[in-house]
C-alpha cells in the first residue's frame, strides 16, 4: 500500500519505519525543516516503562489547589491563555480522577509502555543508532519521610499492574546513584524502577529517519498539512502546502495539532497542548552527575544523564498553544539540578527549551483505526511519547496490516471518544 504519515516527530518517524519494514510505500509529511524539531526535540529523556502514571488520579484536584499557591509548582495554569477549550479539557480530566478510572487508564498506559521496551530493543538490534541510551533505571527520590511512608496505595497499584519496582533506603539510593552521596542530607529514600532507561529522543528520531530513507521512505519537509478530504467515508486526499497528496491510507501523528486535522471531520478528539520546559546542561563532572534518571518527587522535576549532557525536565503549564519561553519557568529545573547534583553541569551555558505535550484527559494515547476506513491515528501520548513510541508504532503497523496486535488494544483507539 501507499501510506502517508502526517507528522515527523518520534511517533511519525517510528510509524514510518515499521510500516516500511512491512513492505509499504511510505511518505512522511512534516511542517518543519527537519524531523523531531518540535515536541520530540528537548523532552526529559526518560524511558519511563515503569514510572507511568495518568495525570488524572485520586487526590489530584486537591493537590492542584495546593500547587497553585506554590512558587515552584509542578503544574501551572496560565490565565492569559485560558479559554473555553482549556476549561472543557480540564473538566474532562477531572472526570477521570476516580479510583476506577485511574486503574483502567494506568493499565492501558502500562500495556503500551512495557511493550514499547521490547520493541525498542528489537529496533536497536536491527539497526545501529546512537542516542545516549542507558538502561540503569529511574529513582523517584523522596525528600520527606512522611511522604515516603504514604506511598502504600501507589505500591499496591504497581503490584496490581505487575510493574517491577523496589522501595530503596537512603544507602541504596546512593548505591545506585553515587553522586547523591554529596547531598545525603537532602533525601530519605526512593522508589526505583529498574527496567526504566534514558535516551535522547531527538538523536534517536533523526538517526531512525536516516534508516527510513535507506528503506525507501520519502520525506516531505517544510510542508504544512491543511486538511483531509473525505468522500464516501474514505480519505481521498491530503491538502498540503506542497500540493494534493493521495494514498491508500493516512496516519495522523501530529501530536497536539491532531485535533485541528481530525475534528473538522466530525471527531471530538480532546488532545490538549500541555507546555513542558527543559534545560540541557553541558556535563562538567561525571562523578557529580546522575547515572540515569532521578525524579525529585517534591518538585516533579526529572534529572536525566546523557553521555556528555544533563537534561532536566519539569513544570507543566496549561497555556494553550503559547510557545513563549518564560524565564521564570527555569527556576524549578535550575533549583533541583543544583540542589541534588551541584557542580555536575554547566548551568551558565544551559539551553532552555519548551514544547507541547499532546495530552488526553485520561493520559492514554489514541492509537488505531477510525470510522473513516483508511484513516488511522498514533497520537496523544502526553508526557510519554518517547517512552511509548516504539510500542505505539508497532501496534498501529499491525492494525494497518490487519495483523493481530501483540498486545491487547482495547480502549486505545478514538472509539472511546465517540460515545
Amino acid at each position: 500500500m501507499k501510506i502517508i504519515v502526517l507528522g515527523g516527530g518520534v511517533a511519525g518517524v517510528s510509524t514510518a519505519w515499521h510500516l516500511a519494514n512491512s513492505g509499504h510505500e511510505v511518505t512522511v509529511v512534516e511542517r518543519c525543516a527537519t524531523v523531531a524539531e518540535e515536541t520530540s526535540f528537548g523532552n526529559a529523556g526518560m524511558l519511563s516503562y515503569g514510572y507511568t502514571n495518568p495525570w488524572a488520579a485520586p487526590g489530584i484536584p486537591f493537590k492542584a489547589l495546593k500547587w497553585m499557591m506554590q512558587d515552584m509548582a509542578p503544574i501551572l495554569v496560565s490565565s492569559s491563555s485560558f479559554n473555553a477549550r482549556t476549561a472543557n479539557w480540564m473538566f474532562q480530566m477531572l472526570g477521570q480522577c476516580g479510583e476506577q478510572a485511574y486503574r483502567i487508564n494506568k493499565r492501558r498506559m502500562l500495556r503500551i509502555s512495557d511493550y514499547s521496551r521490547s520493541c525498542l530493543d528489537k529496533v536497536t538490534q536491527q539497526v545501529p543508532l546512537d542516542f545516549d541510551h542507558r538502561t540503569k533505571g529511574t529513582i523517584e527520590l523522596f525528600r520527606d519521610q512522611e511522604k515516603m511512608d504514604s506511598i502504600g496505595a501507589d505500591l499496591a497499584s504497581l503490584q496490581e499492574c505487575g510493574v517491577e519496582h523496589e522501595v530503596i533506603n537512603h544507602a541504596e539510593c546512593i548505591q545506585h546513584e553515587p553522586a547523591l552521596a554529596n547531598v545525603s542530607e537532602k533525601f530519605v529514600g526512593g522508589l526505583r524502577f529498574p527496567q526504566d532507561g534514558t535516551g535522547d529522543c531527538q538523536k534517536f528520531t533523526t538517526g531512525l529517519a536516516l534508516h527510513c530513507r535507506d528503506a525507501g521512505v520519502q520525506f516531505m519537509l517544510n510542508t504544512e498539512v491543511h486538511k483531509l478530504e473525505v468522500t464516501s467515508g474514505k480519505v481521498t486526499a491530503a491538502h498540503t502546502s506542497g500540493g494534493e497528496l493521495t494514498a491508500d491510507a493516512f496516519v495522523v501523528c501530529m501530536g497536539s495539532y491532531s485535533p485541528m486535522l481530525l475534528n473538522p471531520l466530525g471527531f471530538k478528539l480532546p488532545i490538549y497542548p500541555i507546555k513542558g520546559y527543559s534545560l540541557t546542561l553541558p556535563l562538567l563532572d561525571p562523578a557529580k552527575a546522575p547515572e540515569s534518571t532521578v525524579m525529585d518527587e517534591a518538585f516533579k522535576v526529572a534529572v536525566t544523564r546523557f553521555d556528555d549532557r544533563i537534561r532536566v525536565g519539569g513544570t507543566a503549564e496549561i497555556a494553550d498553544f503559547d510557545l513563549s519561553l518564560k524565564e521564570k519557568r527555569r527556576k524549578p529545573a535550575e533549583f533541583v539540578v543544583g540542589d541534588l547534583f551541584p557542580g555536575a553541569g554547566d548551568l551558565d551555558n544551559a539551553t532552555f527549551w519548551c514544547g507541547l505535550r499532546p495530552m488526553t484527559p485520561d493520559s492514554v494515547p489514541v492509537i488505531g483505526s477510525t470510522p473513516i476506513v483508511n484513516l488511522y491515528t498514533n497520537t496523544g501520548h502526553g508526557t510519554l511519547g518517547w517512552t511509548m513510541s516504539q510500542g505505539s508504532a508497532c501496534l498501529i503497523a499491525d492494525v494497518i496490516n490487519n495483523k493481530a496486535p501483540e498486545i491487547d488494544n482495547e480502549g486505545l483507539s478514538i472509539d472511546r471518544y465517540l460515545h
